[in-house]
C-alpha cells in the first residue's frame, strides 16, 4: 500500500462544512437530544445479540435435528451481521454512548465476531474514513488481485468475470477475519505504527490478538465439539455457514456505499494533495441507498445513510434519518452532490454493473 502523505484542501470559501456542522449541532440542541444512542439502540442491541447468541445456546442444549441446527446457523449469521452493523460499529466510533467504558464494551463485541478492535479501528476509522475511495490508501478498495474495485487498480484477465464470482467471495469476509486477516493487518499496521488514538504496545496488542482468537475458537468450535454428539465436520460446516451468511450481508452493504457508479475514486496530485476538503470529498465518494425503507434503516445500523455517517461518524446511526434532510438540503444549497439510490435493489444492480465495467480491459475500453 502507498505510504504517500495525503493532504486535503483547506480551501472552502463557501464554508460548506462549517454551515452544515452548525445546522446539525443546532438540531440536537434545539431538540435537547444527545448525539449518542438511546433506548431505541439499547432495544436493538438486545434483539441483535438474541438473534446471534440464542441459536448458539439452543444448538448446545436442545438436541435439535440437523436440519434445525442448520437453520439456526443461518439465523446466527444474520445476528452476527446485525451486531456488527448496529452495536460494534457505533461502539468503535464512540457513538453508542457518551460513556467511554460503554463504547469500549460495545466496540469490544467484535471479539465474538472474529475480529480485533485495534485492526478494525485502524482500517475503518483511520484509513477508510479519512481516505475514502482513494486508491492504495483506503483498504476497503483492496481485495488482493482477485477483485478490482477501482479503475486505478491493475487489471487482470479474470476480472471480466468478477461480477459473477464476486458474490461467492463476499461470504468469506468474516471467515477470513477469524483465520488470517487479523494477523496480516496486525503485522502491517504495527510496522507502520498506525493507530486510532494512542499507539498501543505491540507486545500487548499481539498478546491480546492471540488470546482472543483462542477464546473465540474455543467458544465456537471446541465447546460444540465437546458437548454435542455431532460429527466434527458438521460443526465446522455450521461455523462456516454462520460466517458466510454474515460475510455476504456485510460485504454487500459495504460495497453499495462506495463501489457503485455514483461514487467517485479521485487520486491525489503528485505532491499528495487532494482537490477538495475532507468533508466535500466524502460527498463525492459516498452513496446512500434505500433510506426510505424502514427495515433497511433498522437492520443495517444506518450504513445505508453513508453520506451522513461519513461526515458525522461520531453521531449514532439512530439519528441519521433525521439529520439526512439537513445534510441533503445543505449540499444542494452549496451545489454539491448528494448521491443516493432510491432503493436497495437499484444500488445492488448498480454495484454489479459497476463491477462488470471495472472488469473490462481498460486498454481496449479507453482506446
Amino acid at each position: 500500500m502507498e505510504n504517500k502523505t495525503i493532504r486535503f484542501s483547506r480551501k472552502d470559501s463557501a464554508q460548506f462544512f462549517r454551515t452544515l456542522n452548525k445546522r446539525v449541532n443546532d438540531y440536537f440542541k434545539e431538540n435537547n437530544i444527545k448525539k449518542t444512542g438511546n433506548w431505541k439502540l439499547h432495544l436493538k442491541t438486545a434483539i441483535m445479540f438474541t438473534l446471534f447468541l440464542a441459536p448458539y445456546f439452543s444448538i448446545l442444549t436442545l438436541g435439535l435435528p440437523n436440519w434445525a441446527n442448520l437453520l439456526l446457523t443461518i439465523v446466527m449469521g444474520i445476528g452476527m451481521a446485525g451486531v456488527g452493523m448496529n452495536v460494534m460499529h457505533d461502539g468503535n466510533h464512540g457513538a453508542y454512548s457518551n460513556k467511554k467504558w460503554v463504547n469500549k464494551i460495545m466496540g469490544g463485541s467484535i471479539y465474538i465476531l472474529a475480529g480485533n478492535v485495534y485492526n478494525w479501528q485502524v482500517q475503518h476509522n483511520v484509513l477508510h474514513h479519512t481516505y475514502t475511495n482513494i486508491h492504495e490508501h483506503d483498504e476497503d478498495l483492496e481485495a488482493g488481485r482477485i477483485l478490482r474495485f477501482s479503475k486505478h487498480a491493475k487489471w487482470h484477465r479474470f476480472h471480466k468475470f468478477q461480477h459473477y464470482y464476486s458474490i461467492l467471495l463476499y461470504g468469506l469476509l468474516t471467515f477470513n477475519w477469524a483465520i488470517t486477516t487479523d494477523f496480516q493487518q496486525m503485522y502491517r499496521y504495527t510496522k507502520r505504527k498506525l493507530s486510532y488514538g494512542k499507539f498501543p504496545s505491540p507486545v500487548l496488542n499481539w498478546s491480546l490478538l492471540v488470546v482472543t482468537k483462542l477464546i473465540y475458537l474455543t467458544i465456537w468450535i471446541l465447546i460444540p465439539m465437546l458437548f454435542l454428539d455431532i460429527a466434527w465436520w458438521k460443526i465446522l460446516l455450521g461455523f462456516f455457514i454462520m460466517h458466510y451468511v454474515a460475510g455476504v450481508i456485510l460485504s454487500v452493504v459495504f460495497q453499495l456505499a462506495h463501489v457503485v457508479d455514483h461514487a467517485d475514486t479521485p487520486l491525489p496530485s503528485e505532491d499528495g494533495s487532494m482537490k477538495n476538503t475532507w468533508a466535500i470529498h466524502q460527498l463525492f465518494t459516498t452513496v446512500n441507498f434505500g433510506t426510505n425503507n424502514r427495515i433497511v434503516n433498522w437492520f443495517t445500523g444506518g450504513l445505508n445513510h453513508q453520506v451522513e455517517h461519513h461526515i458525522f461518524p461520531n453521531i449514532s446511526h439512530i439519528h441519521y434519518t433525521k439529520i439526512a434532510k439537513i445534510v441533503k438540503e445543505t449540499a444542494n444549497e452549496f451545489n454539491l452532490p448528494y448521491n443516493e439510490y432510491e432503493t436497495t435493489r437499484k444500488a445492488i444492480i448498480s454495484h454489479f454493473k459497476h463491477l462488470k465495467e471495472l472488469g473490462k480491459n481498460p486498454e481496449i475500453q479507453y482506446q
